[in-house]
């Protein structure tokens, strides 16, 4: 009988420090693994994790590709269904991880969005949502379009995953700019599904159907790395004004030789250490703001190599 008490004892100590691990954690689930603005997003997370004193653990998910919705709805299912902590979360589409982030608000486990909206009716979902004002960025990139092309021609979007909620602020954003203080003519926008070699052949059908381009966006860093490395093999460089999204080395390189005039980089480390820190506060009971501004540099020669920009480049 004692052994069968001591073996009940073990197996509940065992379980409750399962429990315990289990409840210790912060999953950071992204829109894709496979991109380096993503994995600046995680360095900042294990940045605040590592100087946090609450003694959680992190996880970082993606799925292979943006969009891979429903590889990134079952990520946070699986992280509800394994009673984490907390789940940082940068949804790939509006309406579909509504479903499981209600099941996470039904389990008590707080979500904190960073990046992409959900759509309005989650908003009561998570608790807080951290990005750039995608709207503001469309605009400061329309900006630095026209600076460079004038009010009128013929300029093309290259977009990314039609839906997203930084895809609608952003490109919304930037054509609204266009369209309210120019007469520029935009062609597209075309969709790369956050591809790279998607972005790179549709950036060269459209540079070769449309040989009166004056200008073109990237919207964001692989589409815009695609976009770049297209505008250099049609020998389209410095012809073309380009204005591209994101701040990785590839986007760095283009600024620098002139394939871009210039880029607008997010806070994508911030993201990740703010959303944490926001997180931590969240569980520690604390009151936090529900929409927090991570910002935007306009990055181009003149700045390339100043604070403002290095603070964001990755």
């Amino acid at each position: 009988m004692r052994k069968l008490t001591l073996a009940l004892m073990a197996s509940a100590i065992a379980l409750a420090g399962a429990t315990g691990v289990s409840a210790a954690e912060i999953a950071v689930i992204v829109k894709t693994v496979n991109s380096t603005f993503w994995q600046n997003v995680q360095k900042g997370a294990e940045a605040a994790i590592g100087t946090s004193k609450a003694g959680h653990t992190m996880t970082f998910q993606g799925p292979a590709a943006e969009s891979a919705i429903a590889d990134e709805v079952n990520m946070v299912e699986n992280a509800v269904n394994r009673k984490v902590a907390g789940i940082l979360l940068a949804p790939s589409d509006p309406d579909a991880l509504v479903p499981a982030v209600k099941k996470a608000w039904e389990a008590r486990i707080p979500v904190v969005i960073i990046d992409s909206q959900l759509a309005p009716s989650a908003e009561k979902y998570y608790q807080a949502f951290l990005a750039t004002d995608n709207k503001k960025a469309g605009e400061l990139a329309a900006k630095a379009l026209i600076d460079k092309v004038g009010t009128t021609g013929k300029i093309a979007v290259m977009s990314y995953v039609a839906g997203a909620g930084s895809e609608i602020g952003r490109v919304g954003g930037f054509n609204d700019y266009i369209k309210a203080n120019s007469k520029l003519q935009i062609v597209g926008p075309f969709y790369s599904q956050s591809q790279m070699a998607t972005a790179l052949n549709q950036t060269t059908d459209v540079l070769a159907a449309n040989s009166d381009l004056v200008g073109i966006f990237g919207a964001n860093e692989p589409t815009a790395i695609g976009m770049g490395r297209a505008i250099k093999q049609a020998g389209k460089a410095g012809k073309v004004a380009a204005i591209g999204f994101d701040g990785n080395q590839d986007l760095q390189e283009f600024v620098k030789d002139g394939t871009l005039n210039a880029t607008v980089v997010q806070g994508s480390y911030q993201m990740g250490e703010k959303g944490i820190d926001t997180l931590l506060k969240i569980l520690n009971k604390e009151k936090v703001d529900k929409v927090i501004d991570t910002g935007v540099v306009v990055v181009s020669k003149d700045n390339i190599d100043k604070p403002e920009a290095k603070n964001v480049l990755y």
